[in-house]
Order: C-alpha cells, then structure tokens, then sequence
C-alpha cells in the first residue's frame, strides 16, 4: 500500500508539472474608480503648489532681463564669429 499511495503522488506531481505558468492568472485587485483618482492627484497637486515658494514680480523680471541679455551677447558673438567667417571664406575664393 505504502508504494502504492507514493506512486500517485509522483502521479500528481507529474501530472500538475505540466501546467504552465501562463495558466494560473493572478489575483485582481480592486482598482479605484477614474474619477475618485483624479480628485485626489488634483487636491495632492494643489496642497504640493501652497508649499511651494513663488519669486515676487521683481526678482523675476530682473531674472528675466539678465536671461534676455544673455541671450543677446551670445547671438552678437555667434554673429560676429559667423561674418568674420564667411569674410574669410569669400577673400580665399
């Protein structure tokens, strides 16, 4: 008896070995509804955006002009560098 039980369970072994991995599907989870989710993303955006420390109007512009002159140096510089080129490239042809 006692080889008999152990043969059926190397039976079943064998016979539950050839279930694939794909087969067994895993288990759902409760997914909340769109709505609730975007409510809270849009109350955790808001509470984030109080905490935030904003620059007064002056600070930004005297940032934004220092941007802008930047900008403009560079744009002469790449200008010049640009004619001076195409000065040298028209006296050799």
């Amino acid at each position: 008896m006692a080889k008999n039980k152990n043969s059926n369970k190397q039976m079943e072994v064998k016979q539950n070995s050839n279930v694939k991995l794909n087969d067994v599907k895993p288990a759902k989870k409760k997914e909340k509804k769109p709505e609730k989710v975007k409510r809270n993303r849009a109350k955790e955006t808001i509470s984030e955006l109080k905490k935030v420390s904003w620059p007064s109007f002056g600070k930004t512009m005297k940032q934004t002009g220092m941007v802008i002159s930047v900008v403009l140096i560079f744009m002469l510089l790449v200008l010049g560098i640009d004619s001076l080129v195409s000065f040298l490239i028209q006296l050799i042809v």
